[in-house]
């Protein structure tokens, strides 16, 4: 599970899994399970975004740039916003939210994670790999 090739067999399997988070993530907010940051909603999208290209399975230089410009903006605001939680630990003012794994500060983390993921794995996408 831990080498490349698995990732770039199975991308589509994990475009659809990408899908399914973004759709997941944007149904508790419209259910009003988490409140509507604007942060968030931008990440959700990206992360469904690239997921849709990841069924793609292309290695197309214009898909892998659209992929790039669309990536980087949500990483983007990912870093941001996870970086505005940083400032108010330095501040002092840090609080978790309750329940924490809802918390905006570890949500954000993880869509940096996410996101980069998909960017790795969209860009490094082999003309050769079927």
């Amino acid at each position: 599970m831990f080498h490349y090739d698995f990732y770039q067999n199975n991308i589509r399997v994990l475009g659809i899994i990408a899908i399914l988070v973004s759709l997941g993530a944007w149904a508790m907010d419209w259910l009003d399970v988490v409140y509507a940051c604007p942060f968030c909603q931008v990440q959700r999208t990206v992360i469904g975004l690239l997921g849709a290209i990841m069924l793609l399975a292309s290695s197309n230089f214009i898909v892998k740039y659209f992929a790039s410009v669309i990536g980087f903006f949500g990483a983007g605001v990912a870093m941001m916003q996870h970086f505005r939680g940083w400032v108010r630990i330095h501040k002092g003012e840090f609080s978790w939210y309750e329940p924490f794994y809802l918390d905006a500060f570890l949500l954000s983390a993880a869509a940096m994670f996410i996101i980069i993921a998909q960017l790795w794995i969209i860009c490094l996408r082999d003309s050769r790999t079927p």
